[in-house]
């Protein structure tokens, strides 16, 4: 099946927000309120992602969320199958075809890939040290 729900866009832009937003914790109600997101629908997806390893949570005051691994090993197809299941893994044909182009795209692209594109989309200079 090749399929992408909500869930999936949601979480890119709150995990980009939260990759742009630096090492420590953040609020899930600070990234929320900057992409737009309702709040208890991105602590769903938040929560799902933190079970798969891929975020960790902190409690209190300096509490928020913070990335579990660099954001340069995360997948964007990692991302969307933990939250929309298996993309285009059963698809035969020409279907199969295009499900195999779409998923080689979001395999190689990183969340670090995403982070990038939104800064040089909105003309923000980025510097690797």
């Amino acid at each position: 099946m090749i399929s992408i729900t909500t869930k999936s866009p949601y979480a890119l832009k709150a995990l980009a927000e939260l990759g742009r937003s630096g090492d420590g914790p953040v609020p899930i109600g600070e990234l929320a309120r900057r992409r737009d997101i309702p709040v208890q629908f991105l602590e769903q997806l938040f929560a799902a992602l933190r079970r798969a390893g891929l975020l960790n949570s902190q409690r209190g005051v300096k509490g928020g969320y913070s990335f579990a691994r660099p954001v340069a090993q995360i997948t964007v197809l990692e991302v969307v199958e933990l939250l929309d299941g298996p993309f285009g893994r059963d698809a035969d044909g020409i279907i199969g075809e295009a499900a195999a182009a779409a998923r080689a795209v979001l395999e190689r692209t990183t969340l670090a890939d995403v982070v990038e594109r939104e800064a040089r989309d909105a003309g923000v200079a980025m510097y690797h040290i």
